[in-house]
C-alpha cells in the first residue's frame, strides 16, 4: 500500500479521535467514569500515535515547506 492510499485512511480517523477529544471533553462530567477513561483517556493515546504515524507519512512535504520559508537556505 503506498503513502498516499495509507493517508486516505489515516486522515479521516484523526479527524475522528480529534473530535472525539472534544466531545468527550465537553462531556467529562454527564459520562460515567468507566466510559470517559476508554474513550477520552485512550482515544487521546490513539491521537498521538496517529498523528506521529500521520507526521512520519508527511515528513518530506514538512521539510520542503519549511526550508522553503527560511531565509538563507535553499529549497
Amino acid at each position: 500500500m503506498n503513502r498516499n492510499s495509507v493517508l486516505k485512511i489515516l486522515n479521516p480517523i484523526l479527524g475522528l479521535l480529534v473530535v472525539n477529544q472534544i466531545v468527550t471533553g465537553l462531556l467529562a462530567d454527564t459520562i460515567p467514569r468507566e466510559a470517559f477513561e476508554i474513550l477520552h483517556e485512550g482515544g487521546g493515546i490513539a491521537l498521538a500515535v496517529v498523528a506521529l504515524v500521520h507526521v512520519v507519512l508527511n515528513w518530506n512535504w514538512i521539510q520542503a515547506n519549511y526550508r522553503r520559508k527560511l531565509p538563507g537556505t535553499r529549497a
